[in-house]
């Protein structure tokens, strides 16, 4: 018989063992902060490369353009739930709409690190601009943030008790989820409105009338492929099984979108007789050529075969470069297809790269107190390791 005791206290430390990668969270949340000091007290020239020239770099394209994009899941995950009542995929509904919630949340993080004068960020709830497209981006990501925390909300109400409250908003889940696809249709669309007023700067391999389409279901197919990645970390960090009766037709879904997305560039290009620049090589030819193999052919060749789709290993590497061209593109569109007509190269410092890291890091440190804490898994709170035996 088992004598040791099991006391809250021995369970504490047996949940939270820091090991290596909590030692490099923690180097990448002091050293996010330590520029964030510096950028508020020297201002943005003391950490960035950005300049007249080019103003937008690694915070916009990664921070904002891909964090936005990447949080995608959430609505469609939300929408094929509880507005086409496939009540299969509820078990990773929660871990999906936290995902998104910390996405924006961070997305807005890094604008408050970006904006030249990050005090005047709410002046777009007082001064209305409705001719800008940055105002409407602006109304439609503090809305679907909102959104996204109430529909998260029920779970910290079970958690403290409060089961009155978190009944109320069950009740209005439909509505919410409509509005939060409402929303996410439109800001999604129109990040890629932005780049329409630039078309002699953007370069005729990114630029196209269609581009709030392109980063519309672009946006989908990437979001569906995070959905698949963040159920896959979460099984090697919480030692959970992979839900591959879920994960297989999501896939599929994600064949579709970036299959519609692939051919809409293709004829974008075409349209704009650009298929010269992508084969005489250039720069922004090998950027495409990387971008367009890893984020849509390899994973729509990959996942369209069944064998590869139900196999754990290749349908995580599907969704991994999916992720990874949609990275690429929103990365190409808002730093490589600018350089040429600013006359400059951009390169992020090294400050720059510590606060996107940083973020990320920031963002998975929550998720995984969030997972420990909260039912945001059917079995509810995910221990760090197992409990001890209990007397007995």
């Amino acid at each position: 018989m088992n004598t040791t005791l099991t006391t809250p206290a021995t369970l504490a430390g047996r949940r939270f063992r820091p090991g290596f990668w909590t030692a490099v969270f923690g180097v990448l949340f002091l050293a996010f902060c330590t520029v964030s000091v510096i950028r508020y007290t020297k201002g943005l020239g003391a950490v960035t490369n950005l300049s007249d020239q080019f103003p937008w770099g690694l915070w916009i394209g990664f921070d904002l353009l891909c964090g936005v994009g990447l949080a995608a899941g959430a609505f469609t995950l939300t929408a094929v739930v509880h507005l086409f009542n496939l009540r299969r995929y509820e078990p990773i509904v929660r871990p999906t709409i936290l995902t998104g919630f910390l996405g924006y949340a961070f997305v807005i993080v890094a604008l408050l690190l970006d904006l030249g004068q990050p005090w005047r960020i709410w002046h777009a709830i007082v001064y209305w601009n409705t001719h800008s497209v940055m105002f409407e981006v602006a109304w439609c990501v503090m809305l679907y943030t909102t959104v996204l925390a109430v529909e998260f909300s029920p779970v910290v109400f079970e958690y403290f008790g409060f089961h009155a409250p978190a009944k109320f908003i069950h009740q209005l889940i439909t509505p919410l989820v409509i509005l939060g696809v409402i929303l996410s249709t439109l800001h999604q669309s129109s990040l890629g409105s932005l780049y329409l007023i630039v078309p002699s700067k953007l370069h005729p391999l990114w630029y196209s009338p269609m581009l709030p389409l392109h980063f519309y279901i672009s946006a989908i197919g990437a979001g569906i492929g995070m959905i698949v990645l963040e159920s896959y970390l979460s099984k090697r960090a919480f030692h959970r099984h992979l839900e591959m009766d879920l994960l297989e037709p999501l896939a599929r879904g994600m064949v579709v979108a970036l299959g519609i997305y692939g051919l809409m560039r293709l004829q974008g290009i075409a349209r704009n007789h650009a298929f010269g620049t992508i084969f005489d090589l250039s720069y922004e030819g090998r950027m495409f050529l990387l971008e367009f193999a890893l984020g849509v052919v390899l994973p729509v060749v990959l996942m369209s075969f069944r064998r590869l789709r139900t196999n754990p290993d290749w349908l995580v590497a599907g969704a991994f470069l999916a992720v990874l061209g949609f990275v690429m593109n929103r990365l190409n569109v808002s730093i490589t297809g600018m350089e040429a007509a600013s006359g400059t190269r951009y390169l992020p410092s090294a400050m720059e790269i510590t606060v996107s890291l940083g973020l990320v890091a920031i963002g998975m440190a929550v998720f995984a107190f969030a997972v420990r804490t909260f039912s945001v898994f059917p079995e509810g709170p995910v221990a760090g390791s197992k409990e001890l035996p209990r007397r007995g």
